[in-house]
């Protein structure tokens, strides 16, 4: 049995492959079984790498300590502009046990503008397009793809779903239908730059090392998005490579200097700053409005319904194929499914506060690389809106395969995290 819970993830693994293939627009074609098995290998390889060689987890162990420095650095211009809202000493007494508050807008959202404004900079300055054409040479060698979609993969890691559009904006108008999916799909099973940080700053006290899972989770999610995305919308007979030139390597993300650079990032990162508010405010709201509508119903076991409730029933099953143990699936399922429909933001959040015990420590790490994507309905929306608004010729096409690129993006994550749960055992 416990050789079974073990590997359960192999039938997870499978189950999510026969569900991109089940609704695959042609299912008599496919990438081919040996390359099939070796997206699945490459994921395997990274999972282990990742998770069981010390060596590599404590170089990517490493990025911890920039962030932190970072952060600190964040939280004297966040405490400056807040007083003590941001960070800053507190001008009363607290009571005993009490912990300092923690105000989320002021001393964890700077961090998003901040990092945006460094992305940039390292952007203009070469550093990023230098490691993003190295993570695009290492996809197009060890599986394959395109150089634009290799560029695309690169950039999904640093870049955001706004952002990273614009590295192959010069190619929108002539790569295939299936690339064009494979870029959207890629973007939706990552997270990036600001985010990433935001993300694991939210989970330092659950997750340890959280920054190191975040960039492990987006490494290991490309294979598995680009094996989603090529068995949902195969190539067909008549599509070509679209390859990058020098020239146009970059596309539309360009700045005059690094002040430039700097100035940019700020604002970008500024409406990210906002967009995240609004978001979770809506969020929190709609969700509440819910949950007062599902208490007029019957009680269940003695406790009204709620909507992480019905979340958890109906993707618990899902979650155990994934490595979780049935007592804790349930949980885990609720945190997915507001990952999926709502907003993976708040599936952080919740994960954070959750007592205790609620999940052991691999099922923590399950959990956390699966809600690794920015799969959801809002960020669909914003991919396609970008695509539209730099390729007018292609929003039609773009908008068509918006909701395949969110559930290719959600079964990409869950496979990252079905594959952790198989290499993480005893550690």
């Amino acid at each position: 049995m416990e050789l079974f819970d073990q590997l359960r993830g192999v039938i997870g693994i499978a189950v999510l492959i026969a569900i991109a293939w089940a609704i695959s627009e042609n299912r008599a074609r496919h990438p081919g079984w040996r390359w099939i098995a070796g997206a699945l290998l490459l994921q395997g390889v990274l999972a282990v790498l990742i998770v069981r060689v010390p060596w590599v987890w404590a170089a990517v162990g490493l990025v911890n300590d920039a962030v932190s420095a970072v952060e600190t650095a964040t939280l004297r211009g966040s405490s400056y502009m807040f007083g003590y809202l941001g960070g800053a000493e507190l001008p009363f007494a607290l009571r005993d046990g009490a912990q300092p508050p923690l105000v989320i807008a002021f001393q964890i959202l700077p961090l998003v503008i901040v990092f945006s404004a460094l992305a940039a900079v390292l952007w203009h300055w070469g550093v990023l397009r230098w490691v993003v054409n190295g993570l695009s040479f290492a996809l197009r060698r060890s599986l394959g793809v395109s150089g634009v979609v290799g560029l695309s993969g690169g950039a999904s890691i640093f870049l955001g779903v706004v952002e990273a559009p614009l590295v192959t904006r010069a190619y929108f108008a002539r790569i295939s239908r299936t690339e064009l999916f494979q870029i959207m799909t890629l973007t939706m099973a990552t997270i990036s730059g600001a985010i990433l940080v935001l993300y694991a700053t939210t989970l330092r006290d659950t997750v340890p090392d959280a920054v190191g899972h975040m960039i492990s989770a987006s490494l290991i999610s490309l294979p598995a998005a680009l094996l989603v995305a090529r068995l949902m919308v195969p190539a067909t007979a008549d599509d070509s490579a679209t390859e990058v030139d020098g020239e146009n390597a970059g596309g539309g993300l360009r700045y005059e200097s690094s002040i430039d650079a700097i100035i940019k990032g700020t604002m970008d990162g500024m409406q990210l700053f906002l967009a995240v508010i609004a978001v979770i405010i809506t969020v929190f709201a709609l969700v509440a409005l819910v949950d007062m509508a599902l208490a007029l119903l019957p009680m269940i076991d003695g406790d009204p319904l709620t909507l992480k409730r019905l979340m958890g029933w109906l993707l618990a099953p899902f979650m155990w194929l994934l490595g979780v143990p049935w007592a804790e699936a349930q949980a885990a399922g609720a945190l997915m499914g507001t990952k999926a429909v709502l907003n993976e933001y708040v599936a952080f959040l919740e994960l954070a506060a959750l007592p205790a015990g609620t999940l052991g420590p691999r099922s923590m790490l399950i959990v956390t690389y699966a809600l690794c994507g920015v799969a959801n309905i809002a960020s669909v929306g914003l991919l396609v809106s970008t695509i539209g608004t730099l390729c007018p010729e292609r929003r039609a096409e773009a908008a068509s395969l918006g909701m395949k690129s969110w559930v290719s993006g959600n079964l990409a994550s869950a496979m990252t995290g079905a594959w952790i749960g198989l290499v993480s055992w005893g550690v």
